[in-house]
């Protein structure tokens, strides 16, 4: 009983080593910071708001949201793919809306560092982002 006991909980935390290095492993060179999480007057959603940074280079994988997000660019050149649209570059003052559930991805097309401000209606209590396939 003991050794099942030590066997799933070591499985557990090898388990948990592997998934987080994979999740750091996707977000090289993206660095987020939190800005707000409020509910607001729709029951089930709140409000989240996240600045985003991009090292030159960088890029996020294909993604979702459970709810909208709109996104502005705050500095430098960000290059955006919505499902299977053509991608869109856009510079700093530019603003892009992301329908709920779509997939998409982002990367940093410029010769510098960039980050957007992220606004996100999102269900509450749900994860923020979902890895797309």
């Amino acid at each position: 009983m003991k050794t099942t006991r030590f066997m799933a909980t070591a499985l557990l935390v090898v388990g948990s080593s592997i998934a987080m290095q994979a999740a750091q492993a996707q977000a090289v060179g993206i660095h987020r910071t939190d800005l707000l999480k409020q509910d607001i007057s729709v029951p089930g959603r709140e409000a989240v708001q996240v600045r985003v940074d991009f090292d030159s280079g960088a890029f996020a994988p294909k993604h979702s949201h459970p709810g909208e997000e709109v996104a502005f660019v705050l500095e430098g050149t960000l290059e955006y793919q919505l499902g299977d649209q053509p991608p869109v570059t856009l510079k700093a003052g530019d603003s892009l809306f992301i329908p709920s559930g779509t997939a998409h991805s982002a990367r940093n097309v410029g010769t510098g560092k960039a980050a957007e401000l992220a606004t996100y209606i999102v269900k509450k209590g749900a994860p923020l982002a979902v890895p797309s396939k």
